[in-house]
């Protein structure tokens, strides 16, 4: 699914025009990097959490040429589901599972 299709799906549940959907969109979006470039933690409830996690130095090795590299410490943005999205998510598929299994 695409940021296209979410706009279109939302445009259509809400009644707001696609141009309106998308403003809303690109501006959740932009809140989430914005708070996470700047170190914050965004949780979700029902959803998940967007946090940034420090990851320490190493050595690493260059998969082309073999050669050891330091790979200095960084940042990364990360994603956890929630414990109710998770459980949604299986129990919804294992249904789907079932029945087309069942055919």
């Amino acid at each position: 699914m695409t940021k296209a299709d979410i706009v279109d799906v939302i445009a259509a549940a809400t009644g707001l025009t696609k141009v309106e959907t998308e403003a809303v969109v690109d501006g959740f979006i932009s809140t989430v990097i914005d708070a996470m470039k700047s170190g914050k933690n965004i949780e979700i409830r029902g959803f998940g959490s967007f946090k940034v996690k420090k990851r320490k130095g190493r050595m690493a090795r260059n998969p082309r040429t073999g050669e050891q590299v330091m790979v200095d410490e960084h940042y990364v943005p990360i994603f956890k589901v929630s414990k109710d999205l998770k459980h949604v998510v299986d129990q919804n598929l294992k249904k789907m599972q079932g029945e087309s299994s069942a055919s």
